[in-house]
């Protein structure tokens, strides 16, 4: 099957729809050809191709794109003008059986355009939510209202063009659903590699770790992923800082892997907090290493309020660690209040820190919370959602009513919230 997947962000930029779509390519390319069209590094348009580790190889179609100014996120955006009718040209010289967007942004929407106009069957993912680019923009509560509505409504008025659209979880479903994307949006796990992603019983791949960015031995809570508003890091810091006074025999420490606009104010915070040697920042951490990351912390949390799945999470289910998630969003699809980790509201650090006390105090709970979570994430494997793309793409239906209503995996369902 010729596939070509369409991708507003993608390599090398960091945050979970780029990861999934480099996934998803790599991992079809081992049995399919796959195409791949997403914004270029500068002014001129590329194709070049890359061998997948393993077998195959993914095509890239890179467009001509320019940066974006604000937010300092790296991220690049193809200028409309023209686009329709360049993208419209690659399809017609790849002639895909199955056009699969991952956004409705500029190059997602008018790729969806050009296939509409050829013909070529559309599926859709949508990673989107408004809270994760409003937070850019000084608006007021009621200014982010309107700005939340209007979003939405762009994104439906893209993906109702779509023959069919998934989103990662039951929870990111509904709410595509309840901003006006006809239904069913079927409800697809990102998933991830549980070939990389698992616990090391040996401790090696930890030691290894904290050696190489010079994380001292103590408890250590983990947070992976971008240091951006939404994700609110910050909160991370000050339950610290309320650990440590609660309990400094504890000797509990914060290990921040990533990097973002606000790592410089989070060393701030944590030194002004007095916790400064206890807050470690590695920067950027390459894709290689990130499965170490995880095995060098206890307990792994998420504070973010914006996440429709949060791979980070699922990445550290299955490497072992009991997690701790804000109770927002789809995040209560993976931590499981009392059997793989706990909720925690948010903006309460407080709350945050009592739930951080009882799991760094007592192993047998973390041990026991952990391999929960590697249960609960074996049900994500990659090869399943790879096998959930391939039925969706060799339907090659015309409307979503001719697709199958696709089940997620029965551990996910148990908390659609």
């Amino acid at each position: 099957m010729r596939i070509l997947l369409g991708a507003d962000t993608y390599a090398p930029d960091v945050n979970g729809a780029s990861t999934f779509a480099q996934r998803l390519a790599t991992g079809l390319a081992a049995r399919h050809e796959v195409h791949v069209v997403a914004p270029a590094r500068g002014l001129r348009s590329t194709t070049a191709t890359t061998p997948v580790p393993g077998g195959g190889e993914v095509v890239e179609h890179r467009v001509r794109a320019l940066p974006v100014v604000v937010g300092g996120t790296g991220l690049r955006f193809c200028p409309p003008a023209g686009l329709v009718r360049t993208l419209t040209r690659t399809l017609r010289e790849v002639r895909p059986d199955v056009v699969h967007v991952q956004s409705h942004f500029l190059l997602g929407r008018a790729l969806v355009t050009a296939a509409n106009r050829l013909g070529l069957p559309v599926v859709a993912t949508n990673h989107f939510m408004p809270e994760n680019l409003t937070h850019h923009l000084p608006l007021g509560t009621r200014g982010q209202q309107a700005v939340h509505g209007w979003a939405w409504a762009d994104a439906a008025a893209v993906f109702t063009r779509a023959d069919v659209v998934t989103a990662p979880t039951p929870f990111a479903a509904a709410l595509a659903e309840r901003a006006g994307v006809p239904g069913p949006v079927l409800p697809i796990s990102c998933g991830m590699d549980l070939r990389r992603f698992a616990p090391d019983p040996t401790g090696r791949a930890r030691a290894a770790f904290r050696a190489r960015h010079g994380v001292p031995d103590r408890p250590t809570v983990g947070y992976v992923g971008r240091l951006a508003p939404e994700k609110n890091v910050a909160e991370l810091v000050e339950a610290l800082a309320l650990l440590h006074r609660a309990d400094p025999a504890l000797d509990a420490q914060l290990l921040l892997v990533g990097d973002g606009a606000l790592r410089p104010a989070l060393a701030r915070r944590a030194a002004e907090l007095g916790i400064a040697d206890r807050v470690v920042l590695t920067g950027f951490v390459p894709e290689e290493d990130l499965p170490a990351a995880y095995l060098a912390c206890d307990v792994f949390a998420n504070a973010g309020t914006a996440e429709l799945q949060s791979l980070v999470v699922l990445e550290a289910m299955a490497s072992g660690l009991p997690v701790l998630g804000v109770d927002a969003c789809a995040l209560p699809h993976l931590v499981r209040d009392g059997e793989n980790g706990y909720l925690f509201p948010h903006a309460r650090p407080a709350a945050l820190a009592a739930r951080l006390h009882l799991l760094l105090r007592e192993e047998d709970r973390r041990e026991r919370m952990g391999a929960r979570s590697a249960q609960i994430a074996a049900g994500h494997d990659q090869a399943r959602t790879l096998a959930a793309f391939e039925e969706l793409y060799a339907l090659r239906g015309r409307t979503a009513g001719a697709l199958p209503r696709l089940a997620p995996d029965p551990e996910l369902v148990r908390h659609t919230g």
